[in-house]
């Protein structure tokens, strides 16, 4: 749903109040900047901005602190996307969840089995891409906002309350998505009902039975406890959590030349930093999971039944280029030969 000028002028307000209580800090930096986040304290979000913080800070010699807004400090996705086009905040993070309704391209990170399957792929290709910071860059800064950088924070895991390993198990199974074209047209190919709900609805949903499965990063399942209502994980390879990070364009190109570079640089080490760890972090979150629910059946679908998977998803790859048009067509296949590219170079 559209965000309303009341609900954004609401969270301006926020932001300016917060800011200013920023300022009276007796420690005051010369500069602070806002960061808003789209998931809350503790989250990989989080982690990157404490990160992106510190580095901030050594960088500029402490001339510039960095103000960390965790999710519902100031409003919704969508507002912060908002806001800091509008320029009430300097940097968010965007997921393509969301932002792909503000810039369509950035829906490729929903076509289904583009990503690697291999984490040191998706590190190198998502930092480093000139498809992602050129061709990409473009349609970004038509709507006032600067791409910085991203990450992917782990494989998409399903929950489900039956066992899933081909698309004919979908049969009738009502799958909780996000409001997006993109991800309703995926699971409506992999043979499933897509059924959009609210995040806060999601537990009671499965609990009551209105959706049978759902699709989110394990740190997500765990904190909102989804699996304590669910039979099985289901790791289909689907897709990986991936993350944007954004900056108000205006702002970004009056930065003078070394705040820009210490920016950048910041941006790098936290993104360099995220992924050293998400292994880890998904680690012990499946760990912490399979400890508090010894009954839960974990299921890594085998490269054939990916494969049954990926065939049903070329769907949404033709959905993905109606909505984008030519320059989503060259983004994607673009992004395809670079992904192939790199797990050659890389040995998988």
């Amino acid at each position: 749903m559209k965000t309303s000028r009341l609900q954004t002028l609401a969270a301006t307000a926020a932001v300016t109040a917060i800011a200013g209580a920023l300022s009276l800090s007796p420690a005051q930096a010369v500069t602070t900047w806002q960061f808003a986040l789209e998931e809350p304290q503790g989250q990989p979000q989080h982690t990157f901005a404490e990160k992106f913080a510190e580095r901030m800070q050594e960088l500029s010699d402490g001339q510039i602190a960095v103000g960390v807004y965790p999710y519902g400090t100031i409003g919704t996705s969508a507002d912060l996307t908002e806001l800091a086009q509008g320029g009430a905040i300097q940097l968010t993070f965007a997921s393509p969840g969301h932002f792909g309704s503000v810039v369509p391209e950035v829906q490729v990170f929903s076509v289904p089995y583009l990503l690697s399957q291999h984490h040191e792929v998706n590190a190198k290709v998502l930092a480093e891409s000139p498809v992602l910071y050129e061709d990409l860059q473009e349609p970004i800064n038509e709507r006032g906002l600067q791409f910085l950088t991203m990450w992917a924070g782990g494989e998409m895991v399903w929950t489900a309350d039956k066992e899933v390993r081909s698309p004919d198990d979908f049969d009738g199974f009502k799958m909780r998505t996000m409001v997006s074209p993109m991800l309703v047209e995926t699971y409506n190919a992999f043979g499933a009902d897509p059924t959009p709900m609210p995040y806060g609805e999601v537990y009671s949903g499965l609990q009551l039975g209105t959706i049978d499965g759902q699709v989110n990063p394990l740190y997500a399942i765990r904190d909102m406890n989804f699996y304590e209502v669910q039979d099985y994980l289901i790791f289909p390879g689907e897709n990986q959590y991936t993350a944007m990070l954004v900056a108000n364009k205006g702002w970004y190109d009056g930065l003078d030349e070394e705040q820009r570079e210490w920016l950048d640089t910041a941006a790098r080490d936290a993104t360099d930093y995220i992924f050293d760890n998400i292994p880890q972090i998904n680690e012990d979150h499946l760990r912490a999971i399979q400890e508090d629910d010894p009954d839960i059946t974990v299921i890594e679908l085998t490269d054939e039944e990916k494969e049954a998977f990926a065939e049903r998803g070329q769907a949404a790859r033709e959905k993905y280029i109606e909505l984008a048009g030519e320059r989503g067509r060259t983004i994607l296949e673009a992004l395809e030969e670079e992904f192939s590219k790199t797990e050659e170079e890389i040995g998988q």
